[in-house]
């Protein structure tokens, strides 16, 4: 099996790297992470009508441009790489893949084409007051009213949940977790900014009292279909972690060659040395486990479910060792506000519990295994 990027998949990189080294340097991150929406709409434009980003993975009866998802994976590496402060995880990989596996055509006809072409921004609002992303947790409640339906409850720490102007609802009904999309104007929806330790990502907690909403999918049990989402985002979420820690062991290795002790690059003490040597081995380690992921969305594998966990725990484990021996490599001036340094740990940790921490999923893991007794998240 080949897991080496074609031609066509190294230009795409090289392109969306160009990109955002113009587009996202540090100084626009700092910028952006410390204001709302947290975002630049005028970047945002470019990344969905000029590079077509935000259609990359949605089929083309839908205006995306029908790519795999692992074309989508290296634009994610990509933005992991810059850290881009855009709501681009939360509308292309949450919103979008749910609704792509949302029984709904309908839905799909109303809402992809205007995610593809940036004009609707999406998420998805899962989590509750624990933040488990799991259906046992999930207490808002639908209703049905009439021809329609009405949520009451709330979200926390929902991805960009301030700025979309369109959020996919996971609510419980008497056929057991529903989907629902709420326009970000409906009334009785109220939403507050939180505070994040990594403030490139920003999080909202969402209050509905009495909100009304659409059903997707008709009647039933969709908590198959979220957790489908779930794996694949996983994926993704992985993919962009591999930037993430591949820019950090770059930034220490440049560090370590330049900086001098007792007349001497710091490169050539063994204990650097080791250093990043541990650190390269994370990283190529969670390459592979991220683009094998990759590769068990692009071919519809059933071995996605068990797959996506392992990348998830290999990713959020590789990611946070790398940017915590970035700063320790770095010295006192790794310790910083001033140096970027922090901004790669602070997503690592944020990115960790993003879906689920490693421990959750090394339990799901074991429960696919047969080593756990299956769980059925009532």
């Amino acid at each position: 099996m080949n897991f080496d990027f074609d031609a066509d998949q190294e230009e795409l990189r090289r392109t969306v790297r160009r990109f955002l080294e113009r587009s996202s340097p540090e100084p626009d991150v700092r910028r952006l992470m410390a204001a709302e929406p947290g975002y630049d709409p005028a970047v945002w434009e470019k990344m969905a009508t000029q590079l077509g980003l935000h259609g990359m993975a949605i089929p083309e009866e839908y205006g995306g441009a029908g790519f795999s998802f692992v074309e989508l994976g290296i634009v994610l590496e990509e933005m992991g790489r810059a850290l881009l402060c855009a709501p681009f995880f939360a509308s292309v990989v949450l919103a979008a893949e749910l609704l792509k596996v949302i029984d709904d055509e309908q839905a799909r006809k109303d809402y992809l084409p205007q995610i593809a072409s940036g004009e609707t921004i999406a998420t998805v609002a899962l989590t509750e007051a624990d933040g488990l992303w799991q259906p046992s947790s999930i207490a808002t409640r639908a209703v049905p009213d009439g021809g329609a339906w009405r949520l009451t409850g709330a979200k926390s720490f929902v991805p960009d949940g301030n700025s979309a102007s369109l959020l996919l609802v996971a609510a419980r009904t008497d056929d057991g977790i529903g989907v629902f999309a709420v326009d970000g104007d409906a009334p009785g929806l109220s939403r507050q900014a939180l505070p994040t330790m990594d403030q490139t990502r920003k999080q909202a907690r969402l209050e509905f009292d009495a909100v009304p909403a659409r059903l997707l999918g008709g009647p039933g049990d969709h908590w198959p279909e979220v957790a489908r989402m779930l794996q694949v985002a996983a994926v993704g979420l992985a993919a962009e972690q591999v930037g993430g820690a591949q820019r950090a062991l770059e930034m220490a290795v440049e560090y370590a060659k330049l900086r001098e002790q007792f007349g001497r690059p710091i490169g050539s003490f063994q204990a650097i040395k080791h250093k990043c040597a541990s650190m390269l081995v994370e990283v190529e380690s969670m390459k592979s486990a991220a683009y094998y992921g990759l590769w068990a969305v692009a071919s519809g594998s059933d071995e996605l479910p068990v797959v996506a966990s392992i990348a998830k725990v290999c990713c959020s484990d590789g990611y946070t060792m790398v940017t915590g021996e970035n700063i320790q490599i770095h010295g006192g001036i790794g310790f910083t506000w001033e140096h970027p340094a922090h901004l790669y740990f602070k997503r690592a940790r944020s990115s960790r519990v993003l879906l689920g921490g490693p421990d959750y999923h090394r339990d799901l893991i074991a429960r696919l295994a047969g080593i756990m007794p299956a769980d059925n998240h009532a």
